[in-house]
């Protein structure tokens, strides 16, 4: 048996977990009606197969109509559930990797006007300011209905063969009670900590009389919610004791912090450039004070820091729940002494902040997780081997090559910097973004491991490309920035590559203009606050950074607020004139004629990429295909992926990324990865 401390047994009750790694509970929005069918299984028994001993699925499973899913979690108050979950849990079961359910209701933290439209309910009528709905104070026929609530999801797991529960108690309508910062009802449910606690406890009462004493209930709660007024570390270890003698629970997931805004969610749940496993040494105090059976996830990203939590005394289960977005197979891999091939989790939170914003969580650079139904984790050898030309290295062009040289193909990848990369290694030389290398070098190692020929400081030309004799050409070279969209005046502004590179140092007084709403704009506002300049953020949208999304945000005001930076929105740059030694800008706006100059010495503008296309324009008409894509076949693999429209040609031709238009990392990295793997 293996020594690893994470690859050890761990028993609690009846139920033997294989080793000591689980997923915590999350909800990758997958769900079809409210139920986690074929794709949100497929997602699960993925992680399963490759060795997860506990999956914690469904976060936020809602027990009651009046808990409407604020991003399309699994309906838990639906009969139907059983057989859906059932299904899972058979699939998962049958690689060794036990199944349970996070069940809550989340009180405030939805809104009225989804679902059913019924009234969001909580212990007070204070507004969560994440989700913005004002609730209705909770009366006692509201605590009796959702108490029962609970007890029948609870049974519905139990029938579905799920090996537990998690109940939340962080942010959500128990830990809603439990908190004096949201609970402002009178006794017996409001005022001192025995009446705050009273409702979680009804809930397990009621739990406990359904399911019986062996099935397995937990916690997942806030033992402090770091904020003047909440839930302190002495109360939240006075909680837990309290809890552990009920004898109604059997393990604590312990949490610190709170999620009722992005910064506080942030906290919690931090992004990159945030100190990895910053709770953790928090959580191995509830653990030495409860006794309890403890888990704990927060950025727990790498293999190293979760052996440490192990064997360190301080978990007895660790959480890499994004971690394993990244590489599903992390336990497989750590098994077989390959730890150095795990995908990194570069922190990026794409997957996050996509649910928050009524998506699908997906990882920024494993785009087969979340389409396990059509995306393989595991590239399949291919029938024939080719001879493969790529042109550029940032993250699409590298997938691409990784992807070829996985299936057998002999590659080749020419590219005109001195080092990979692309768009990558210019945001890598942020302090804050630096884990974003991550990306390329990981891809960089499995490429060289697989004999992948890197041709350096070389700009390819058609010929270059032609003398390989290839069979299949993959224009990956990216784009440039996009500095013509002024109606006079684009030879005076800079892009904000120009700051980010150094290439342009910073001026004294700097506006951005931000019509794409990426991270290239804020990341220049930074640079440029940083010096002492003063900077305006300017956008016509309805507000700044749409495509940042609110997570990754919050590193940004932080490091912006209390510098010298304004953000306007609803405003429009139309042009730049000299005026002496600085820039009249002219600004307008979208919603009327009002315009108005203002002079700056520096003005950068942020609106994406233009393709950087001439070699594919070159190439186009000697291939057979004429750089055509079946997009059938793209999407549904039926069909011809190259359409035979010059039967004279002599190769095919495809290109992916900002070489078509300008995206993001998971697009490019997306398109190399579908297309790849249909040659």
């Amino acid at each position: 048996m293996s020594r690893d401390p994470l690859l050890q047994p761990y028993r609690f009750k009846h139920l033997t977990l294989k080793n000591r790694i689980m997923t915590t509970s999350h909800e990758p929005a997958y769900p079809e009606d409210g139920m986690p069918k074929a794709r949100y299984r497929a997602y699960h028994e993925m992680r399963a197969r490759a060795g997860v001993a506990l999956t914690m699925t469904a976060g936020s499973a809602t027990v009651s109509r009046d808990s409407p899913p604020v991003f399309n979690n699994v309906l838990a108050y639906r009969d139907d559930i059983v057989q859906w979950m059932s299904e899972l849990t058979d699939a998962c079961h049958a690689h060794g990797c036990a199944v349970m359910i996070q069940l809550t209701h989340l009180g405030r933290r939805t809104g009225w006007n989804k679902g059913d439209w019924l009234p969001s309910v909580a212990p007070s009528h204070l507004r969560e300011p994440a989700h913005r709905a004002f609730p209705k104070k909770m009366e006692d026929h509201d605590i009796d209905r959702i108490v029962t609530d609970y007890a029948d999801a609870a049974e519905r797991m139990q029938a579905a063969g799920l090996d537990g529960i998690e109940l939340q108690a962080y942010g959500h309508l128990i830990d809603q009670f439990w908190s004096p910062l949201t609970n402002e009802m009178e006794s017996p449910f409001g005022g001192n900590l025995d009446n705050r606690l009273r409702f979680g406890f009804l809930v397990l009462e009621a739990i406990r009389k359904r399911v019986g004493k062996e099935f397995i209930v937990g916690v997942r709660y806030t033992a402090d919610e770091t904020a003047k007024g909440g839930i302190t570390e002495d109360e939240g270890l006075d909680i837990a004791a309290r809890l552990r003698n009920s004898g109604q629970v059997d393990f604590l997931n312990v949490v610190r912090g709170q999620i009722h805004t992005d910064p506080a969610m942030t906290d919690v749940i931090p992004v990159q450039g945030m100190k990895s496993a910053p709770h953790l040494d928090f959580a191995g105090r509830v653990r030495a004070a409860s006794g309890m059976p403890t888990f704990h996830a927060a950025r727990i990203p790498d293999v190293a820091t979760a052996r440490y939590a192990i064997s360190a005394g301080l978990l007895d289960m660790v959480g890499m729940t994004r971690a394993h977005m990244a590489d599903p197979m992390i336990v497989q891999k750590v098994m077989e002494g390959r730890e150095d091939d795990i995908r990194p989790c570069v922190g990026a939170t794409y997957c996050l902040d996509r649910i928050y914003q009524a998506g699908e969580a997906l990882c920024i650079h494993n785009p087969a997780t979340g389409r396990e139904l059509s995306m393989p984790h595991i590239i399949p050898a291919a029938e024939i081997s080719k001879r493969a030309v790529i042109v550029g290295s940032g993250p699409g062009g590298l997938e691409a090559a990784r992807v070829a040289a996985e299936r057998g193909h002999e590659v080749t990848v020419f590219e005109a910097a001195p080092d990979p990369g692309g768009q990558i290694r210019l945001t890598a030389q942020s302090k804050r973004r630096a884990e974003m290398i991550g990306i390329i070098d990981w891809r960089m190692a499995q490429c060289a491991a697989r004999d992948v020929a890197f041709h350096f400081n070389r700009f390819a030309e058609a010929e270059d490309v032609t003398a390989l004799t290839p069979d299949v050409v993959v224009i990956a070279t990216g784009g440039l920035p996009e500095v013509t969209i002024l109606e006079q005046g684009n030879e005076l502004a800079v892009s904000a590559w120009d700051i980010l590179s150094g290439d342009v140092a910073p001026g004294e007084n700097v506006l951005i203009y931000d019509d794409a709403g990426d991270h290239p704009a804020l990341m220049a506002a930074e640079t440029i606050t940083a010096t002492g300049a003063q900077v305006e953020v300017m956008t016509r949208d309805r507000s700044f950074a749409p495509e940042v999304m609110g997570m990754n945000l919050v590193p940004y005001m932080r490091a912006l607020q209390g510098k010298k930076a304004v953000f306007t929105v609803a405003r429009t740059l139309q042009g730049l004139a000299r005026s002496g030694n600085l820039l009249a800008a002219t600004i307008g706006t979208d919603y009327s004629d009002h315009t108005e100059k203002r002079l700056f010495d520096q003005v950068i503008v942020n609106q994406g990429t233009l393709p950087l296309d001439d070699l594919y324009f070159e190439l186009k008409p000697l291939s057979r295909n004429l750089g055509e894509l079946g997009q059938t076949a793209l999407v549904s693999a039926q069909g011809d992926l190259f359409p035979c429209n010059h039967s004279d040609g002599a190769f095919d031709l495809y290109r992916i990324g900002d070489a078509v238009s300008s995206r993001n990392i998971h697009a490019a990295i997306y398109d190399a990865l579908r297309i790849g793997i249909r040659w």
